[in-house]
């Protein structure tokens, strides 16, 4: 095995940064030394029924920690999204039915299996409804934990309060709530988007006033969805989800603008073609590497011939019959 300093460097390739510095070596000596696994924490709030391929990057990451052997704990967040998470925020999220946040968790479980190792050696999946459904004298005991001027220093609370939004109080807990998970699981490391390191570094504090070791935070860039700035959103029309079918994952990557192929390529951890290709067929890679991770090899290559092919029919019947609608989603033969 490597030395757990090396082990660290590797595993901070893409990242965006871990905290506090050192503490993921350290985390990593500490359960070579006593020989066991590290618990690796994700938590993920089930407020739509899909998972696109912004929140892969996360998971992806969870998967190299399971092909050292340590063991990753998923935090379905059934009782989290009911709060709804106030991060990049302007204002309070629209509150779901039990019902739709019961059916979007069993989703996110099914579909982050397209990444994670299904096995229970490596996983534990989990709902923190299991946990946060608690008496109100525990949940007075953990508000204590956080100040108010605390909770406001948070960049999306500061910037409402400036702005006079509103923020509700039960906005205010989630962090707190997030930071209970860590408690709960007993995590060593947790994993999230850089959007999420106010709440994963509150929760060293909630480990700490609990008496609990505290963990090691890895935060990962966000990945820009196919229109090459936003955050990659169902909700703005910019993700590529993982069970979309194969010509549909590769149209849309097909559609990023080039300057965004190498945030993609980095933080996907698609393999990158020879120094050299051009833009289009660098492009065209990516989109192959995407579809043959989540479909196949077999599934990949009838996708480049298919998009392709059919872009190609398109822009040839938009020339001849000017009225002819565009329909053409692939650019790989520009």
């Amino acid at each position: 095995m490597a030395p757990p300093s090396e082990t660290a460097s590797a595993l901070l390739r893409n990242a965006h940064q871990s905290l506090p510095e050192g503490g993921l070596a350290r985390k990593l000596e500490v359960a070579e030394k006593e020989g066991r696994q590290l618990r690796v924490k994700l938590g993920l709030d089930p407020t739509a029924p899909d998972i696109h391929l912004g929140h892969t990057v996360v998971l992806q990451k969870l998967r190299e920690f399971q092909d050292l052997g340590h063991r990753v704990v998923l935090i379905v967040g059934d009782y989290t999204a009911r709060v709804g998470d106030p991060s990049g925020r302007s204002t309070t999220r629209p509150v779901l039915t039990g019902a739709e946040i019961d059916a979007n968790a069993e989703t996110y479980r099914q579909q982050a299996f397209t990444v994670l190792r299904d096995d229970p050696e490596l996983l534990e999946v989990r709902r923190n409804g299991e946990w946060l459904d608690m008496p109100a004298e525990e949940l007075f005991r953990l508000a204590r934990v956080a100040t108010v001027a605390q909770i406001l220093e948070r960049d999306d609370f500061a910037k409402r309060f400036t702005a006079q939004q509103p923020i509700s109080i039960l906005e205010t807990l989630y962090p707190l709530l997030q930071g209970y998970d860590s408690v709960a699981i007993t995590a060593d490391i947790e994993l999230g988007g850089t959007d999420q390191t106010f709440n994963l570094l509150l929760g060293r504090d909630v480990q700490r006033a609990y008496g609990k070791p505290e963990q090691t935070i890895l935060t990962m860039p966000i990945l820009p969805g196919i229109d090459g700035t936003e955050k990659m959103s169902k909700s703005l029309g910019n993700h590529v989800g993982v069970t979309e079918d194969p010509d549909e994952q590769f149209g849309k990557t097909m559609r990023l603008p080039d300057e965004a192929m190498e945030s993609w390529f980095t933080l996907l951890a698609v393999p990158r073609p020879p120094e050299g290709t051009g833009p289009r067929d660098a492009k065209r890679a990516l989109a192959r590497g995407i579809v043959a991770r989540f479909h196949g090899e077999e599934a990949a290559a009838a996708a480049v011939q298919h998009v392709c092919s059919s872009a190609t029919r398109h822009r040839t019947r938009s020339t001849s019959t000017p009225s002819a609608p565009r329909t053409a989603r692939c650019t790989c033969r520009r």
